[in-house]
């Protein structure tokens, strides 16, 4: 019954913005760090960004200055903000929940970023 919702893809042109959601529930989310992955045709899954409970966060060196992940712990939900988009930003994006307990994945969003 665990799941995560993601909502916000689209597509953009080539320089522009796009932010990703991603909701759980409240026991999934506070204790996981969470994270952005996605995968381009042909190509395998790759992790994009990820916060850690408290906040720590890191990224892919092919994204860091334009994109940005945060989390609304009241919200229990984790953004995915993208700017400055590139055609090779295009993509499945997926969000991932990681705990002790287990790792946990949503259905995935489609971004598409035209030149």
């Amino acid at each position: 019954q665990v799941q995560l919702v993601e909502s916000g893809g689209g597509l953009v042109q080539a320089g522009g913005s796009l932010r990703l959601s991603c909701a759980t529930s409240g026991s999934l989310f506070r204790l996981s760090g969470m994270g952005w992955y996605r995968q381009a045709p042909g190509k395998q899954r790759e992790l994009v960004a990820a916060v850690t409970r408290r906040g720590t966060t890191n990224y892919a060196n092919s994204v860091k200055g334009r994109f940005t992940i945060s989390r609304d712990n009241a919200k229990n939900t984790v953004y995915l903000q993208m700017g400055s988009l590139k055609p090779e930003d295009t993509a499945v994006y997926y969000c991932n929940a990681e705990s002790l307990l287990g790792n946990y994945w949503g259905q995935g969003t489609q971004v598409t970023v035209s030149s």
